[in-house]
């Protein structure tokens, strides 16, 4: 099992540094969810398919993320709060190569 280090900052400004497996192909918003990082039915309302922006989350590090889909850009392109490091946990795979990845909540909408 190999698992990473994620840090997180939740939507009231507190950090958490969590352990991320990356065997079992979970997503970031599958993880927040995970860890209770946000309060229930407030992230990943859609269930991890692109279709709101509940799990949008601004990259706070320097690591080279998958290209946005036309579903992520779609969504984050409608969605409240986006920064030019907008994500959507959901269309971020937990890897190897995220060791270390730091992020923060955007504000819900």
């Amino acid at each position: 099992m190999s698992d990473i280090q994620i840090r997180i900052k939740d939507r009231e400004g507190e950090d958490h540094t969590v352990e991320a497996p990356t065997d079992m192909n979970m997503n970031l918003m599958e993880l927040i969810r995970a860890y209770e990082l946000a309060p229930e039915g407030t992230i990943g309302v859609c269930g991890g398919m692109a279709m709101c922006a509940s799990c949008q989350c601004y990259v706070l590090s320097d690591h080279e993320l998958p290209e946005k889909s036309d579903e992520e850009e779609a969504m984050l392109s409608e969605a409240f709060y986006v920064k030019e490091s907008s994500r959507l946990g959901c269309q971020i795979v937990l890897k190897p190569e995220l060791d270390g990845l730091q992020i923060e909540l955007a504000p819900e909408s």
